[in-house]
Order: structure tokens, then C-alpha cells, then sequence
């Protein structure tokens, strides 16, 4: 892997999802750098704790670090305005959107957005399918 690759793993409120992705993406793909950003501070600890090589947190972190990412995955309300009970600003959800990173998004109900799939799964099944999708893109 060329080591200016980038991953962002974006998470708000309590930080579980993006632990279990980084979790899962250390797991199968050590050797890639990931950058953990978070809403909050508890978000991004629990990121750096999982396995993240660094990472930030708010607004400005999240602004700057979408430009730089190669991919960015995240609960699909990190590109939606005032998402994540309000953690996810506009400024945020436009920089990330507007990325030319690839966006991975898994989908969660509870940004009040459905996203019709082809088949119900569970969040652990989601996030390995987000690692598998990594691995796929890295591999190009």
C-alpha cells in the first residue's frame, strides 16, 4: 500500500461503531493508516484505543482531514447536516460529502434516513462488509 493512503473513520456520540470499524479494519488490514475523527473527545479515545494510528477531534479536524482522506467511512449521517443528535455540523457534512475520498457508509436508522438495501443485515455484517469494501479499493 502507497503510505500517504489515508482511512477516516468518522463517528460521534459515544464512538462504538467507529471502534468496531477500526477494530475490524486493524484486524484485517494492519498495515493500513488510519486516522480516527470524532465529533467529541469520548468518540476519538475510543477510536485511538481500538487501533487508530491518530486522530483528531471536531469541526476543524473533520474539515481539513476530509480533503486529505482517500477513503471515509462512517455512519451514513456524517453527510447529513445536523446529524449524530446535532454533533454533525453543516460545515462537517459538506466537507466530507464534497471529498474526493470514497465515501463508505453504513446504514443506521436512527439518522431518521432509510437506505433501501438488498438485504437486511446486522451492524457487524455491515461493518465487515465496510472492511471488505477497504480491502477491495486498496487492492486496485
Amino acid at each position: 500500500m502507497n503510505q500517504q493512503q489515508m482511512i477516516l473513520v468518522i463517528d460521534g456520540q459515544g464512538g462504538g461503531i467507529g471502534k468496531s470499524i477500526v477494530e475490524q479494519l486493524k484486524k484485517q488490514l494492519p498495515h493500513i493508516f488510519i486516522r480516527a475523527l470524532g465529533t467529541n473527545s469520548l468518540a476519538t479515545s475510543r477510536m485511538i484505543k481500538a487501533g487508530a494510528d491518530d486522530g483528531a477531534t471536531g469541526e476543524n479536524a473533520i474539515v481539513i482531514n476530509a480533503k486529505r482522506a482517500d477513503v471515509i467511512i462512517g455512519a451514513m449521517g456524517i453527510v447529513m447536516p445536523n446529524a449524530i443528535l446535532g454533533e454533525l455540523t453543516p460545515k462537517m457534512a459538506q466537507a466530507i460529502a464534497s471529498s474526493e475520498a470514497i465515501k463508505i457508509l453504513l446504514p443506521i436508522d436512527r439518522c431518521q434516513t432509510r437506505i433501501v438495501t438488498l438485504q437486511e443485515g446486522t451492524m457487524a455484517q455491515y461493518i465487515q462488509r465496510a472492511v471488505e469494501m477497504v480491502e477491495e479499493i486498496l487492492s486496485v
